[in-house]
C-alpha cells in the first residue's frame, strides 16, 4: 500500500528471488565456519563438498537446479511418460496396497495374524508357503476368513513354486470367486538360482504362468530382492531385474504367448532403503525401463506398465538396538510410496531376529497407515515428480541401469548373466564394507551411538532363513562375542576438557564389543594412576583430553600407566606422546577394533 492509501501491484517473486551465487556464497560461508571448507576455496566449490555420491558412482547434489534438468536428454530415456508415475496415471486405491508379510508355518498363528492384519489397515498377503513357511496343505485354513476377490495374495514359494500355485488356485476355486487384481502366483525360478535355494528350472515358471491364465492371475514375479539382500547397489538392482524380466518375457512368447499376454503375467519386487531420494528414483527408473522394453518388444500400452511391489530392506536392517528399525523402514516405505510403487511392504522391525511378533505387526501396517492416512503422502501422484534434482537422479540411475543390462543381456547363457551379476554385487559389497568399517556410512545402534548393556526381545527362529548380507553383519559378529576385558579411559583433566573424545573413543570400543572404564576428572598423573588402580588395571588404556593435556603431561601419563601395566595404549587424537596407535575420524574401526580385541585377548 502506497503512502496516499492506494494498492501498488508488487510482483511475488519481488525480494524473494535469488541467483546461484548467492546461494554458493551464503552456504560456503556457513561451510568455511564449519572448517569444511578452506578460506581460499571458490564458493563453488560447495557443490563438490555436499554432494553424497552413490556406490554406482551416480552423484546427488545437495540442490536442484534448473541446470540439472537441462543435462538431462530431451525427454529422458525413451518412454519416460507416464511411467515415472506409476503403472497408470494415478493410483486405483486412496494410496499404495499396503502388503503384510506371512512367513510363520504355525498355520494357526499366520491365520490369526491374517485376520488381525485385514482388519486393521492391510489390504493384500504375501505368503511366503511351502518350505520353510506357511504349509501348503494348510494353505485353504488360513485363507478361510479371506474374501479373494477383495484381498490379493502373493506367493512366494522358492521350493515348491508349481505345488504352492496349485494350492492357491484350489483355494480360488472352491471359493468360487475371480482373484482380486494383484494376485499373483509368483513362480521366480531366476531368483531361487541367484540365491541358490529352491528351484530353478525355467519351465516351471511357463507352467505356473499357464496356471495363473486359468483364474485370471500373475504368474511370475521378478523379485529383485534377490540380489539386494546379496548386497546389489541400486543400479545392479535394477539391471538384474530388466535381465531376469526379459528373459521371462522370452520364455512365455516362446511358449507360444502373445507378447501383451506374457507382459501382463509379471510383477516386479523392489527393495526399498533408507536412502530416500535414491530409492524414490529407483522405483521411478524402474517403470521408465521396462516401459522401454516392453515399447523394443512390441508391448502395446495398456500392458506396458510395471506392477511393483516395494518390500524395505533386509541388509539395512539391524539386530542390534533393533527399534531403530521401525525408523529405518518408516523412510525406506515413505520412499517407495512416494516413488510410486504399487504395493508397499513394511518388514516388523525384529525380522533380523526371527519370527515377528503381534507388536512388531501392528507397528509395521501402522507405519503405511499413518503415511497414507494421517500424512497423505500419497495424495499427489508422483510428489517427486518435477524435482530438477529427483528428474536427474531418476535419469541417471535409468541410464547406468539400462548400460548394465546390456552387458547381461548380451552374455551367452543365463549362467553367464547370473554370474556377471554376482562379480558386480560382489565388488560393491567390498566397498559399502569398507566405507560403514571407516564410519562414513554409519549405522545407529551398531558402529554409531551401541548400547552393550541393552536386551535384544526374544524371537522365535525362521525354519528356512534367508541369506541375507546385513550391513551391519561385520560389526554385530564382534558385538556377538564381547570382551571379557575393558579399555580404561585415562581422561586428563576437568570433564569439559575431555568429555567430547572420551565419548568418541568409548562409543567406537562399543562398536566392538569393548566396555570402557573412565576415570573421571583429574589433575595430573598420580589422580590417573588411582582411578587405574581401582579400575583393576586393564591391559589396555586410552587417552582422552584436549590437546593442551596432551603437550604438557600426556608424555608422562604413558610411562607411567606403562609402569602400572598397561600393556597397549592408544591415543584419541593426534600428538606424540609414545602410544602405540591413535584413533581418530576417518579410521578404519573394524580393523582397529578387531586388533584391540586381539589385545584385549578376545
Amino acid at each position: 500500500m502506497a503512502s496516499d492509501g492506494s494498492t501498488v501491484d508488487v510482483p511475488l517473486s519481488e525480494g524473494l528471488e535469488h541467483t546461484q551465487q548467492e546461494w554458493e556464497q551464503a552456504t560456503a560461508a556457513v561451510l568455511r565456519k564449519s572448517r569444511r571448507l578452506s578460506d581460499d576455496a571458490a564458493d563453488s566449490d560447495v557443490w563438490s563438498t555436499l554432494a553424497t555420491t552413490t556406490l554406482d558412482g551416480i552423484a546427488v547434489t545437495p540442490l536442484g537446479t534448473p541446470t540439472l534438468s537441462a543435462d538431462v536428454p530431451d525427454g529422458g530415456l525413451p518412454g519416460q511418460a507416464p511411467f515415472t508415475r506409476g503403472a497408470v496415471a494415478s493410483r486405483e486405491l486412496d494410496g499404495w496396497d499396503v502388503r503384510a508379510w506371512f512367513t510363520d508355518p504355525d498355520p494357526e498363528r499366520t491365520a490369526r495374524d491374517v485376520v488381525t492384519d485385514l482388519e486393521n489397515g492391510v489390504n493384500s498377503l504375501w505368503i511366503s508357503a511351502g518350505t520353510g513357511g506357511v504349509p501348503l496343505d494348510a494353505l485353504g485354513r488360513v485363507l478361510e476368513p479371506v474374501f479373494l476377490d477383495l484381498a490379493p495374495v502373493v506367493l512366494d514359494a522358492p521350493f515348491e513354486p508349481l505345488e504352492a500355485a496349485q494350492a492357491l488356485v484350489d483355494v480360488i476355486g472352491d471359493k468360487g470367486v475371480d482373484p482380486a487384481p494383484g494376485t499373483s502366483l509368483g513362480a521366480d525360478p531366476i531368483g531361487a538360482a541367484f540365491r541358490g535355494r529352491g528351484v530353478t528350472d525355467l519351465d516351471v515358471a511357463v507352467q505356473v504362468a499357464r496356471l495363473a491364465q486359468t483364474v485370471g492371475a500373475r504368474g511370475i514375479t521378478v523379485d529383485a530382492t534377490a540380489v539386494h539382500d546379496a548386497g546389489a547397489s541400486d543400479v545392479q538392482e535394477l539391471a538384474y531385474s530388466l535381465g531376469a524380466g526379459v528373459t521371462y518375457l522370452r520364455l512365455l512368447v516362446d511358449a507360444g504367448l502373445d507378447v501383451d499376454t506374457a507382459a501382463g503375467l509379471i510383477d516386479f519386487r523392489y527393495a526399498a532403503t533408507d536412502e530416500q531420494f535414491p530409492t524414490i528414483a529407483k522405483f521411478r527408473a524402474a517403470r521408465r525401463l521396462w516401459n522401454r522394453v516392453a515399447e523394443l518388444s512390441g508391448v502395446t500400452s495398456a500392458a506396458a506398465g510395471q506392477v511393483q511391489h516395494g518390500v524395505t530392506s533386509r541388509p539395512m536392517m539391524a539386530r542390534y538396538d533393533p527399534y531403530v528399525n521401525m525408523l529405518r523402514t518408516t523412510v525406506a516405505s515413505f520412499a517407495a510410496g512416494v516413488g510410486g510403487a504399487t504395493s508397499v511392504t513394511v518388514l516388523p522391525f525384529d525380522e533380523p531376529l526371527g519370527l515377528p511378533e503381534p507388536f512388531s505387526r501392528r507397528i509395521a501396517r501402522n507405519t503405511s497407515s499413518l503415511l497414507i492416512s494421517e500424512s497423505h503422502v500419497a495424495a499427489v501422484t508422483d510428489p517427486a515428480g518435477g524435482s530438477h534434482a529427483v528428474e536427474k537422479l531418476t535419469d541417471d540411475l535409468a541410464r547406468a541401469a539400462w548400460a548394465l543390462f546390456g552387458e547381461i543381456d548380451a552374455t551367452d547363457s543365463l549362467d553367464a548373466a547370473l554370474s556377471l551379476v554376482r562379480g558386480k554385487v560382489e565388488q560393491t559389497v567390498s566397498d559399502r564394507a569398507l566405507a560403514i568399517a571407516k564410519r562414513r556410512r554409519p549405522i545407529t545402534g551398531v558402529s554409531e551411538f551401541p548400547n552393550l548393556d541393552e536386551q535384544l526381545p526374544e524371537r522365535r527362529p525362521y525354519a528356512e532363513p534367508l541369506e541375507v548380507h546385513r550391513y551391519a553383519g561385520e560389526f554385530e559378529a564382534l558385538r556377538d562375542e564381547p570382551t571379557r576385558q575393558p579399555v580404561f579411559l585415562a581422561s586428563m583433566g576437568p570433564i569439559a576438557a575431555h568429555t567430547a573424545r572420551a565419548t568418541f573413543a568409548a562409543n567406537l570400543l562399543a562398536a566392538g564389543g569393548v566396555k570402557t572404564v573412565v576415570a573421571g576428572a583429574t589433575d595430573g598423573p598420580d589422580d590417573v594412576l588411582t582411578a587405574y588402580d581401582a579400575a583393576g588395571k586393564p591391559s589396555v588404556v586410552c587417552l582422552v583430553g584436549n590437546d593442551a593435556a596432551y603437550e604438557q603431561w600426556g608424555a608422562d601419563l604413558v610411562t607411567a600407566l606403562r609402569g602400572a601395566g598397561a600393556t597397549y595404549v592408544i591415543l584419541a587424537g593426534k600428538a606424540d606422546v609414545g602410544a602405540d596407535t591413535t584413533i581418530a575420524m576417518g579410521l578404519d574401526a573394524l580393523a582397529f577394533l578387531r586388533s584391540i580385541r586381539e589385545e584385549l585377548g578376545a
